[in-house]
């Protein structure tokens, strides 16, 4: 067996941050949400993926001069009991992958937390970085990819490595999530076979992304079902231009909180 010197000793090679199946591994040994988070954020198995991600810090942005880049994966954020998830795409090179916090620091940031707050999901409507003291109340915000990919365009191979992470989040949340909004086709395709992997039961022929769908998923060992909701994404392209406005994503955010119990 090879190994690798790691901080505490040899490590086998097969349990390394870089190895391919370290997702699928690490996310089923997870006990928790917090320890599925921990163990997230060291993982290396998409060699492209880091690539950038460290190279976008090291180069970095004019207007984030001297900022310490996060550059590693970014775990999801919000109360790891939360009755309703909110499912992205992954972080942004200067955003996430900037401050270590989903949605944190970009235009897409600015109005998915702007929305929150206004149904009364998150304490202020501002996300700037990790310590700016938000807060979101029954909901958790994540992703099926958690590293910030070239031109926003993690390939199929990285978003099936990266699935298991999502796949692990569900299934420690099974005991009190109830709905979940996804933000474009991409987190579309890539959730269902996640939520499958997690324990419920997904329609063949699966069903279709689009803004405003609302699907039942039944669970699949007499568990809660599952309320699944479509939204397009919140990136600058859809709400510059008008196809995702703020009533249209309070609209969707508000019947999936009402739908997971958030909402009188």
């Amino acid at each position: 067996m090879s190994v690798s010197e790691g901080p505490e000793g040899p490590e086998p090679a097969e349990r390394r941050p870089d190895a391919p199946d370290y997702p699928v591994r690490e996310a089923a040994r997870a006990p928790s949400v917090p320890a599925l988070d921990e163990r997230l954020t060291h993982c290396r198995a998409c060699p492209r993926l880091v690539d950038w991600r460290e190279q976008v810090a090291r180069e970095g942005r004019r207007a984030y001069a001297g900022w310490d880049y996060w550059a590693r994966p970014v775990p999801g954020f919000g109360p790891d009991d939360a009755r309703l998830l909110v499912v992205g795409l992954a972080p942004a090179a200067h955003g996430g992958n900037r401050t270590g916090r989903m949605f944190t620091g970009d235009r897409s940031g600015d109005v998915l937390y702007a929305a929150l707050h206004r149904i009364g999901l998150a304490n202020q409507p501002d996300a700037t970085h990790i310590d700016d003291g938000l807060r979101l109340y029954g909901v958790r915000v994540t992703a099926p990819v958690h590293c910030a990919p070239p031109a926003n365009k993690p390939t199929p191979e990285e978003r099936d490595t990266c699935r298991a992470w999502l796949a692990g989040e569900l299934r420690l949340m099974r005991p009190t999530v109830r709905a979940l909004v996804v933000l474009g086709a991409f987190g579309w395709q890539a959730v269902l076979p996640a939520l499958a992997a997690a324990g419920w039961s997904v329609p063949r022929p699966r069903p279709a992304f689009a803004h405003g769908a609302h699907v039942t998923l039944v669970a699949t060992d007499g568990g809660p079902d599952l309320e699944l909701f479509g939204c397009y994404h919140v990136s600058q392209r859809n709400t510059f231009t008008g196809r995702l406005t703020p009533t249209m994503l309070t609209d969707v955010l508000s019947r999936a909180a009402l739908a997971a119990g958030l909402r009188p």
